[in-house]
């Protein structure tokens, strides 16, 4: 690709972001395809270490203000100087911020406004043909929408689970409607925001995909022998439903099953959940072992006779897709007993490559973990079939060649230089 072709300008809430290893795989994986990357990202990094694969991304990061007031003087000049080089596209920009804080009365969509007057002058070059694409339609794909009026550009999002299932549908229709096209990463996903287009906007459903090449099968044995170890890798929040994890474990601690269950991940429900893991007497069973890289997590699937997860819906709507550490376990050979919420089943098929029960059900997701542990032919043929289905739907080299592909087919380009790095042809 030329110095002169299509520079893909990634706006992100954070980067990087420990639990948004997708994203930067994704970019790395546009990257080797031969894309041009430029990362904006909303707020700088919150965590003291990144996964290995984010030091081989080479693309430029531009860190937006993120709180406006220390940063103020500089804002409105730059939202200064980007409304002089544009006038009629800052002059719609503001229309449409003025038009949402007066439904809103949200001070953030003055933020959005000015931090996209920002990113026009600090992350995009002058003369430089550039398309915007914003991961997650909540307030990054608000920013890159404002920037896109502002700078004239096309403009794209990736929808994800929290940011489609808890946004207002009507302002999600409207941002749908003003994109260029649409990803997200599950078929339900695509479902529900093909319902809402209210212009037929493209809608592509594209899971994140793993690298087969690092997740490769390593489960400790075939045949587990007591005492198992139990292996659950989320966010330490309500929607992956852990105080049902830890129920389970109750239950099969009540039956006098010995096991141990490590917990890898970080959150705001880690106080009520070891508090929980004591006063159901797993304090000695249960390792909450905090936020990991990547490199320190392969280890614990390789030892791992199970994985676990009690995903659920909220009632503000917030839900999973397809959580990436299924896939991960799934890859490495590992059983999956997990809840069969939103797209869940897309991967996690009961008694096909996984067991799945409802919800909340700890009983349930208990004897699942039993039947894991103990019934070899069936534990043999859901790993198979699950190796299988991760090997056919989750590889994220073939999945990033077909995101290439809808760059390619979708995004403005006149050069055609996007087209030269995936000419394949993608289907909506």
């Amino acid at each position: 690709m030329t110095a002169k072709g299509p520079v893909l300008v990634m706006v992100l809430k954070g980067y990087p972001r420990i639990s948004e290893t997708f994203i930067s795989n994704e970019i790395l994986r546009l990257e080797e395809l031969g894309f041009t990357v430029r990362i904006v990202s909303m707020r700088e990094p919150r965590e003291p270490f990144h996964h290995a694969s984010v030091r081989r991304i080479r693309a430029e990061v531009v860190y937006l203000p993120e709180r406006i007031l220390p940063r103020l003087p500089v804002l409105l000049y730059e939202n200064f100087r980007a409304a002089l080089a544009a006038p009629r596209g800052y002059a719609q920009a503001v229309r449409r911020t003025l038009g949402h804080l007066r439904r809103t009365k949200r001070s953030a969509t003055l933020k959005h406004l000015l931090q996209a007057g920002y990113l026009v002058r600090r992350a995009l070059r002058p003369g430089e043909t550039a398309h915007l694409h914003a991961h997650f339609a909540h307030s990054p794909t608000s920013v890159a929408l404002c920037a896109g009026l502002i700078a004239g550009l096309p403009v794209s999002f990736t929808a994800h689970a929290k940011d489609v299932w808890t946004q207002d549908p009507e302002r999600l229709a409207e941002k749908i409607g003003q994109a260029a096209f649409v990803v997200t990463c599950t078929e339900t996903n695509k479902r529900y925001l093909r319902r809402l287009s209210p212009n037929g906007t493209p809608v592509f459903a594209v899971y994140h995909g793993i690298d087969l090449g690092l997740f490769q099968n390593g489960a400790r044995q075939a045949v587990p022998t007591p005492p198992y170890r139990l292996l659950c890798v989320a966010r330490l929040t309500a929607k992956k439903g852990l105080d049902t994890v830890l129920g389970a474990l109750a239950v099969l601690a009540g039956r006098g099953v010995a096991f141990t269950c490590d917990l890898i991940g970080e959150g705001e429900e880690r106080g009520a959940l070891t508090a929980q893991a004591a006063r159901l007497g797993l304090g000695d069973r249960v390792h909450f072992h905090g936020s990991l890289p990547h490199e320190q997590v392969l280890g614990f699937y390789r030892r791992a006779d199970a994985f676990v997860l009690g995903c659920r819906i909220l009632a503000n709507g917030d839900r999973d897709g397809v959580p990436n550490v299924v896939v991960e376990a799934m890859a490495m050979g590992v059983p999956v007993a997990a809840t069969n919420v939103s797209a869940l089943p897309e991967l996690a098929r009961n008694e096909c490559t996984a067991l799945t029960c409802p919800p909340g059900n700890a009983l349930a997701l208990a004897g699942n973990l039993e039947r894991l542990l103990t019934d070899i032919p069936l534990r043999t043929r859901l790993v198979a079939a699950a190796k299988d289905a991760v090997a056919r739907d989750f590889d994220n080299t073939v999945n990033s060649r077909r995101l290439a592909a809808i760059f390619a087919a979708q995004a403005g380009d006149p050069a055609g230089a996007f087209a030269a790095l995936a000419p394949a042809e993608p289907s909506s």
